[in-house]
C-alpha cells in the first residue's frame, strides 16, 4: 500500500467573477461551462503565458502606431519637436483615458478585449493612410494626427485592463506579480516594436504598408486570445460574430494595402499635376521629381517645393559665387546640396580641385545622377572625378573624425534650408558653425543659406559670430520658387559670408560670369542690408537653447 502524506485540507474551488474576484455578496456570477474550468486550470501556465505573449504583441504594434504618428506628422507639418510633443502627450492623456473606460467592459473581458484589438488595429492600421490623404486632398492634417492619436491611445489604454483581468481568471494570484508580470511583457513588446520601426518596417515596408501590416499582426493577437482560449466566454452567436468581425478587419486592411499605391499617386497627382517624372520615399524623406522630359522641372522634397527649375541658378549662384570670389577655392566642403545644382556651380571654377559633399539622404544624389532631365540640369556634376560624395548627416560628419582627417577647406557651404523655409534648427546652430569653422583653412570662408526671413538672417549672423567669425549680409530680390508660383510680397533669398576677417564680395576670374549676379549688385544688396541690423543682435540658435 501506498501511503499519500497528509496535508492541508483541499480548499473548495470558487469561480471567480468576470473582474477576476471571489463573487461578492449581491453579485450573481454566470457559472463557466466544464470545459473552460478544465483547460483553464489544468494547464494554467501555458494560459498565463498566451495572455503575456499577447500582451508583448499587442504593446509592439501600439508603439508602432505612435511611431508612425510622429514620423508622419513631421514629414507632412514639419517641426518634429511640436509634432513628437504633441503625439506623445495627446497618447498618454487617452491612454489614461482608456484604462478608466476599461472598468466597464471588465464584465466580458475577453470579448471586450477582441472588440477592443480588432477597433485598434482597424484604426492604426489606415492611420498613416488617412492623415496622408488628409494633408493632400484637403489641405491640413493637424486635427486628424491629434483625433487619431487620442483614439488609439484610449484603444491602447483599455488593453492592460483587460489583460489583468483575463489572467486573474485563469489563476487567482497576488494582482502585484500580475500587474508585473503583464507591465513587463507590455515595456519588452515596446522595446521590439520601438527597434522594429526605424530598423525594420520603415525601411522594408514604408510607413503605409508597415502600419497595415502592423494592423494585421495586432489582429491576429487579439483574436488568438478569446477565439481560442476564452473562447467559451461569448455565446456561440457572438462568436460567430467576433470571427466575422476579424475578418472584416483583415479584409479592409488587406484591401487598403492592395490600394496604396493608387491612393498615392492619385494624391500626388492632386498636389504634382501630372507631369511626376519620380515619386519616392527615401529613408529620410518623400522625393517627388515633376516636369515634362524637356524641362522646366520641380522638386518637392516632403512635400516642399526645393527646387523650381527656370530660378534655381540664381539661389546656387549667390551661395556660392562669393565665396569662390573671395579667396583660394582648391578644396571645397559642400554640406547639403544633394541635388547636384550647387555643386555645378563650385565646379564651374576653373581652381577646384576636390570638393566634398555631404548629404543625409543618398537617394538625392541618386536621383540626380539618373534622372536625364535632372542630370542635364545639373551638368553632370555628380560624376565629376574630383567629386567624393558622402552620405551622412551633416552636423554628424562635422562632429566625427573623417571630418578632421579630411579638412582643412578653401570654402565651406552650407547648402541647407533655413528654419524659416522648413529646415531644422540644428544646421544652423551655434554648434554646427562652430564645428564647420574648424575645418577652415586659412583664409577660407563660409557661406550659408538665411532663408527669406530678415529676423533669420541676424540670428544666423549671430550664430557664425559666436564661432568668431566676421560676417557680410547680401541677398537677391524674388524667392528661389518664384519661376513656379506667385511671390508673397518683398519676397527675398538671403546669405551670409563669413571669414575669420572681413571677407569682400567678390566674383572670381576663373568661372563664366553668373547670369544672376555681378558684383556691384552684391555690394548694393550689403549696403541695403547692413543698416537694418539690429543695435541688439537675437541671440544665436543652440542645440539646448530655445527654437
Amino acid at each position: 500500500m501506498i501511503n499519500h502524506p497528509a496535508g492541508p485540507p483541499a480548499h473548495p474551488r470558487v469561480d471567480l467573477d468576470d473582474d477576476g474576484d471571489p463573487p461578492r455578496t449581491g453579485r450573481s456570477l454566470a457559472p463557466l461551462p466544464a470545459r473552460r474550468r478544465c483547460r483553464l486550470r489544468s494547464r494554467p501556465r501555458l494560459a498565463r503565458l498566451a495572455v503575456l505573449l499577447a500582451a508583448f504583441v499587442c504593446a509592439a504594434c501600439g508603439l508602432v502606431y505612435e511611431l508612425e504618428l510622429v514620423a508622419l506628422g513631421d514629414s507632412l507639418l514639419g517641426d518634429a519637436v511640436t509634432q513628437t510633443s504633441v503625439v506623445l502627450s495627446v497618447m498618454v492623456f487617452a491612454m489614461g483615458l482608456g484604462s478608466l473606460l476599461a472598468k466597464r467592459l471588465t464584465r466580458r473581458p475577453a470579448t471586450a478585449f477582441a472588440l477592443v484589438e480588432g477597433a485598434l488595429a482597424l484604426t492604426g492600421g489606415l492611420s498613416v493612410l488617412a492623415l496622408y490623404s488628409c494633408w493632400a486632398w484637403i489641405g491640413r492634417c493637424q486635427a486628424a494626427v491629434v483625433g487619431l492619436t487620442c483614439l488609439i491611445g484610449i484603444l491602447i489604454g483599455a488593453e492592460i485592463p483587460l489583460l489583468m483581468t483575463l489572467v486573474q481568471r485563469i489563476r487567482r494570484e497576488d494582482a502585484g506579480r500580475t500587474a508585473a508580470d503583464l507591465f513587463a511583457a507590455d515595456y519588452v513588446g515596446a522595446l521590439i516594436g520601438g527597434l522594429a520601426f526605424p530598423f525594420l518596417i520603415l525601411p522594408g515596408l514604408g510607413p503605409g504598408t508597415g502600419a497595415l501590416v502592423t494592423g494585421a499582426v495586432n489582429a491576429v493577437a487579439g483574436a488568438a486570445v478569446v477565439l481560442w482560449l476564452f473562447r467559451e466566454e461569448p455565446t456561440p452567436r457572438t462568436r460567430r460574430l467576433l470571427w466575422g468581425g476579424c475578418a472584416l478587419v483583415l479584409a479592409l486592411l488587406a484591401a487598403a494595402a492592395a490600394g496604396t499605391d493608387a491612393v498615392e499617386r492619385a494624391a500626388r497627382h492632386a498636389l504634382y499635376g501630372d507631369q511626376i517624372r519620380y515619386a519616392g520615399r527615401s529613408r529620410t524623406q518623400e522625393i517627388v521629381l515633376t516636369g515634362p522630359a524637356e524641362g522646366p522641372l520641380r522638386l518637392y522634397l516632403d512635400g516642399r517645393l526645393a527646387v523650381c527649375g527656370p530660378d534655381e541658378y540664381r539661389g546656387n549662384e549667390a551661395l556660392v559665387h562669393p565665396a569662390m570670389g573671395a579667396g583660394p577655392d582648391a578644396r571645397v566642403l559642400l554640406l547639403g546640396g544633394g541635388d547636384g545644382l550647387a555643386l555645378r556651380e563650385v565646379l564651374r571654377h576653373r581652381g577646384v580641385r576636390a570638393v566634398r559633399l555631404v548629404d543625409t539622404d543618398p537617394a538625392l544624389p541618386r536621383l540626380a545622377r539618373t534622372d536625364p532631365g535632372l542630370a542635364a540640369l545639373t551638368g553632370h556634376s555628380l560624376d565629376d572625378p574630383r567629386v567624393r560624395a558622402t552620405a551622412a548627416d551633416p552636423l554628424v560628419w562635422l562632429r566625427g573624425d573623417a571630418a578632421a582627417q579630411d579638412g582643412p577647406y578653401d570654402v565651406v557651404l552650407a547648402d541647407l534650408p533655413a528654419p524659416s523655409d522648413g529646415g531644422p534648427v540644428t544646421f544652423h546652430s551655434q554648434e554646427f558653425y562652430g564645428l564647420a569653422t574648424r575645418l577652415l583653412a586659412p583664409g577660407g570662408r563660409l557661406a550659408v543659406r538665411a532663408g527669406g526671413d530678415r529676423d533669420g538672417l541676424w540670428r544666423t549672423e549671430s550664430g557664425l559670430r559666436a564661432a568668431g567669425l566676421q560676417t557680410v549680409p547680401y541677398g537677391l530680390p524674388g524667392s528661389a520658387t518664384a519661376g513656379c508660383r506667385p511671390d508673397p510680397p518683398n519676397a527675398a533669398q538671403l546669405f551670409l559670408l563669413a571669414a575669420a576677417a572681413q571677407p569682400p564680395l567678390a566674383l572670381a576670374p576663373d568661372a563664366p560670369p553668373p547670369r544672376a549676379l555681378t558684383a556691384d549688385a552684391l555690394r548694393t544688396s550689403t549696403t541695403g542690408l547692413t543698416p537694418l541690423r539690429p543695435a541688439r543682435p537675437p541671440a544665436a540658435l543652440t542645440l539646448l537653447g530655445p527654437h
